[in-house]
């Protein structure tokens, strides 16, 4: 199947909201409000339209979707501007196609050229590792949230973005206001 990775327009978002909704549906680890985050993070000053990507399939039909929102890591001595996955979301009937892998790979490159040098994630530990990222603890970087080392990754967009970065991911209020 042939996919096309765009830019998503404002009258995509009811059937973003519906293709996110389904494929969180039997995610165990969801909290399954994962379309209300992407409408809270729509008018967050953090949100950044060029990074709001969906995947269609040969017939126009909207199968897969990410978002990457600026989030800071800080620490200490300073602060540095940072972007944050949430969510990569593939219909279930299109999972296992590579549709993740090209919606994460086209929104790395549209952010490096936006001069974004980093994202973080929390994620599936086997399946992130495959597009570059790694633990956050390997650059110093701790997350907010109760969740197991593994699981919190790091990706630098060009060579040595995260050296010396060592901190606290700072979320938008919005993650924490769905």
């Amino acid at each position: 199947m042939n996919s096309k990775i765009r830019e998503v327009q404002h009258n995509d978002y009811g059937i973003i909201y519906d293709l996110i909704k389904s494929a969180f549906k039997d995610i165990q680890e969801s909290d399954h409000r994962e379309e209300h985050l992407v409408k809270s993070l729509q008018k967050s000053k953090d949100f950044i339209p060029q990074l709001s990507l969906a995947a269609e399939n040969d017939n126009n039909m909207l199968v897969g979707y990410i978002l990457l929102t600026k989030l800071k890591i800080i620490s200490e001595k300073r602060s540095i501007v940072s972007l944050g996955v949430a969510p990569l979301a593939v219909l279930p009937e299109f999972q296992k196609q590579g549709i993740g892998g090209m919606l994460l790979e086209e929104a790395h490159k549209r952010a490096a050229r936006l001069g974004y040098g980093s994202v973080v994630l929390i994620g599936h530990k086997e399946y992130y590792p495959r597009f570059g990222y790694r633990k956050a603890s390997d650059f110093g970087i701790k997350f907010p949230f109760a969740v197991p080392q593994e699981c919190c990754m790091a990706k630098e967009l060009y060579p040595n973005a995260l050296k010396g970065v060592h901190g606290t991911v700072r979320y938008p209020d919005e993650f924490f206001n769905v």
